[in-house]
């Protein structure tokens, strides 16, 4: 990290763009069925290594405050983010590639627990199934062609970190 200072302040902006946008779309952000369209950003951690702590930071707060402090949102869910982004950020040399561990590991995790204390009612793999939907959708469908239009000004916003 070469300048602390700039990896705060973007970490910390990724978390306040997360926390609005969770905001926004809270009614289809949270519940059994859930499309959580921050998730979009799980593609920042191809660009700068800040958006690691930043989505964690973000999914943490927005689980906090507007997911119903369900315990194991806070904390699985919020797990789940932050192995994701470091995965993410691992496999950033390939953008569709590095899409798929958000996908991935919010489908297990969220739909597992989603399964177990919100709509046991539902199958463990239809839980999951309807979370992998969700992120595919936020990541791939938003995501990816955020990471397009990203790279345009890739230096110009994240400096030329790889």
């Amino acid at each position: 990290m070469k300048n602390p200072a700039k990896h705060l302040t973007q970490a910390a902006a990724i978390a306040a763009i997360y926390i609005i946008l969770s905001f926004v779309f809270q009614p289809i952000s949270f519940g059994a069925v859930q499309c959580r369209i921050p998730e979009l950003l799980t593609v920042l951690p191809v660009f700068t290594p800040a958006a690691v702590p930043g989505l964690f930071a973000g999914c943490l707060l927005s689980n906090l405050l507007m997911g119903g402090a369900l315990p194991a949102d806070i904390v699985f869910g919020s797990l789940a983010t932050l192995i994701a982004a470091f995965l993410t950020r691992k496999l950033r040399k390939n953008k569709l590639i590095a899409l798929i561990p958000p996908v991935v590991v919010n489908a297990v995790v969220v739909g597992t627990y989603l399964h177990q204390l919100v709509s046991p009612e539902i199958s463990l793999w239809v839980n999951m199934g309807l979370v992998f939907l969700g992120q595919l959708g936020s990541c791939y469908l938003l995501g990816y062609p955020l990471s397009l239009l990203l790279e345009r000004y890739r230096g110009q916003l994240f400096g030329q970190e790889k």
